[in-house]
């Protein structure tokens, strides 16, 4: 991977003149390969990874393993690429191992991931099975480590 990648992918938020100093490159060359990234999308987009508990946020997500039949002519592409288009799917992998796809969703309550897995994901023509995973708390997110505030203090311990 491209040196300018990889300190983009972990420091979104760096100046081009800094990426510039940190490459030992002029800050216009940084530029314009990051315009020349994003124009042919290798670059698709900058994220802020947010820490929703801090925030107040009771987002509910969930990992959903996906067992699907293959099409003749798609393979895996055609229904996956119709899952991943759902407003529900954060992201969708094909997976090696047990199951087919990864389908990682949100919803506003366990009610609503619930009824997207019932109503719209297991009624897709190719889906065999779900086993549906709530993610209860998160430690780290998009490689960055979630620091929730943690009171220290501890009972003196007696003899």
């Amino acid at each position: 991977m491209d040196a300018l990648l990889r300190l983009l992918r972990d420091e979104a938020r760096s100046t081009p003149e800094r990426l510039a100093k940190l490459l030992g490159i002029p800050a216009a060359e940084v530029e314009a390969k990051i315009a020349a990234y994003e124009k042919e999308e290798v670059i698709l987009g900058y994220r802020a990874v947010l820490n929703e508990e801090k925030l107040g946020i009771d987002t509910v997500r969930a990992a959903i393993e996906v067992r699907i039949t293959p099409e003749r002519e798609g393979g895996y592409n055609r229904i996956a690429e119709r899952i991943a288009k759902y407003d529900e799917v954060r992201s969708c992998y094909l997976m090696s191992g047990a199951y087919d796809l990864l389908v990682e969703v949100e919803g506003t309550g366990l009610r609503e991931v619930a009824m997207f897995v019932s109503e719209k994901l297991a009624t897709i023509q190719g889906v065999l099975s779900t086993a549906t995973h709530f993610i209860l708390k998160p430690y780290k997110e998009q490689g960055m480590i979630m620091k929730p505030e943690r009171n220290e203090e501890r009972l003196a311990v007696s003899p």
